[in-house]
């Protein structure tokens, strides 16, 4: 498992203690790397602290800060694992929805993803209204000029296997917040398999995602992901 974290001292303790309890239980082998994005303030410490009396936590301490793009593509392509999940590190979809994405997995998909807009999904605390009303035009947006089919891009909540995130991530550009759909429109471009699964989430506070900054520069990248066109894409490889 791959927790992108930046500046996340506040978050991290509660985190790191919920996903020790929940995977503690489970019967299959799992780790849970912590990548920290240039962080400034205790979040290497407390992932390094944590680590020492439960072994399966490591840190990727990447400097300087780059971009959640950036920590998610070095990870995916670093970590050894059979399966990739990674989730935020405020846990809006919490550790046990893991459940329903591995049966996807199971069976025959490459790629599962958490959507909030399903009708099966469960939002237990909603977003503000104008960064709800905001994410769905945009992935009408994302819709009409990349990936139809798949309602939510943006869900920090996504599993891959092994061999197709080292293909996929090997191939993307993108360091800002645009990683998520660059990811599944190249993943779409070499044919694998998509499942979008509905999940349980609550919104929480401390986003970094800044609404008319972040907002504008995802459409921006888009339009230019499109223009590229699939060959380019695939020509696209990580720095």
């Amino acid at each position: 498992m791959i927790v992108p974290a930046y500046n996340e001292s506040v978050r991290l303790p509660k985190t790191l203690a919920r996903l020790h309890e929940y995977l503690s239980d489970q019967t299959y082998p799992w780790s849970v790397v912590v990548i920290s994005d240039g962080s400034t303030d205790d979040t290497p410490r407390i992932v390094n602290d944590f680590g020492i009396k439960h072994p399966q936590f490591t840190l990727i301490d990447s400097q300087p800060n780059r971009g959640k793009g950036f920590v998610i593509r070095r990870a995916m392509l670093e970590v050894d694992a059979d399966l990739l999940l990674f989730s935020d590190a405020d846990l809006a979809a919490p550790i046990e929805e893991i459940e329903k994405l591995l049966p996807k997995i199971r069976e025959g998909y490459e790629i599962a993803i958490g959507s909030r807009p399903l009708r099966e999904s469960r939002l237990e605390i909603r977003q503000p209204k104008y960064r709800e009303y905001a994410g769905r035009a945009f992935n009408q947006v994302v819709q009409m000029l990349a990936i139809r089919g798949i309602q939510d891009t943006q869900c920090g909540f996504k599993v891959f296997t092994k061999p197709v995130a080292r293909d996929v991530f090997a191939r993307c550009t993108l360091d800002g917040f645009s990683y998520d759909f660059e990811a599944l429109m190249i993943a779409r471009d070499l044919g694998y398999k998509i499942a979008e699964v509905p999940i349980r989430w609550a919104h929480q506070e401390g986003s970094k995602v800044r609404f008319l900054r972040d907002g504008s520069r995802m459409l921006l990248d888009l339009v230019r992901l499109r223009l590229k066109g699939r060959k380019g894409r695939l020509e696209g490889r990580a720095s």
